[in-house]
């Protein structure tokens, strides 16, 4: 199915009525996630010039999405009560997209001012997303029990560590300044925006379930994480092999 389509059915089983069931949510996660990966592994058709707003999507719920959230969210808020998890769902979600906007505004104009090429920046965030993706993977192979960091539930914890750098990543920085530095005109950089939206709304939805979510799906879910992990490794390595491609520092057998 075309990932405008599955970007559709998660948009209406996420509004589509008043009260929303964690069966909606669960679904909508594990359809963006599958047709995340369906997009990330299929080839191109057709170099379009500018970006792709489909692989826009793609590419910011691998490294902006809300996998990576549920967990971290549930320890924070261990303890708490409903409405203290709502208050810091709604607070960091405002943190993270108000973060996402300055970053691409101001790391587009700082890419300009310091003349940063921008396959600099792509192997720049290359490197770290296949840094911080791998020491996530070979982490599920360690013996050891993992230590759970030990938090006081405040609303503090909205801006520092949730927003940043659980639900903004540094590597999703980078990847949003790229999408804008490679957006020709005033439409595309507003069709990026709009990706960032939906991503920053399934984020926001996936903290206000994330304890129902994980006490009945944690096993897909890790499942899926590992998945997930794995090809961010892999393109990670993209990123960075493109990254030098462009930079001439690697030149392909038979040009």
């Amino acid at each position: 199915m075309p990932i405008r389509q599955e970007l559709s059915s998660v948009y209406w089983l996420s509004i589509g009525s008043r009260s929303m069931s964690l069966r909606k949510v669960i679904a909508a996660m594990v359809i963006c996630a599958t047709c995340c990966y369906a997009q990330a592994t299929e080839p191109a058709a057709k170099p379009a010039p500018g970006v792709d707003i489909y692989r826009v999507f793609t590419f910011s719920f691998l490294m902006l999405g809300p996998i990576k959230i549920l967990g971290p969210f549930v320890q924070m808020t261990r303890g708490a009560d409903e409405a203290f998890r709502r208050r810091l769902a709604f607070r960091a979600f405002l943190f993270a997209s108000a973060a996402l906007v300055l970053a691409a505004i101001l790391g587009v104009r700082m890419l300009h001012n310091f003349s940063i090429p921008t396959p600099v920046l792509v192997v720049a965030g290359g490197l770290i997303l296949f840094l911080v993706a791998l020491k996530a993977v070979l982490q599920q192979f360690e013996m050891q029990a993992p230590q759970r960091a030990e938090f006081t539930p405040t609303l503090h914890l909205a801006l520092n560590p949730l927003a940043f750098p659980t639900i903004v990543t540094p590597y999703g920085v980078a990847a949003v300044i790229i999408f804008m530095q490679l957006s020709p005109n005033l439409s595309s950089q507003l069709e990026v925006f709009g990706a960032l939206a939906c991503i920053m709304g399934l984020n926001l939805l996936a903290m206000l379930f994330a304890h129902a979510v994980l006490k009945w799906a944690g096993l897909v879910l890790q499942i899926l994480g590992t998945v997930l992990g794995i090809v961010q490794v892999a393109l990670g390595l993209q990123f960075m092999l493109g990254g030098l491609r462009s930079l001439g520092i690697i030149v392909e057998q038979g040009k």
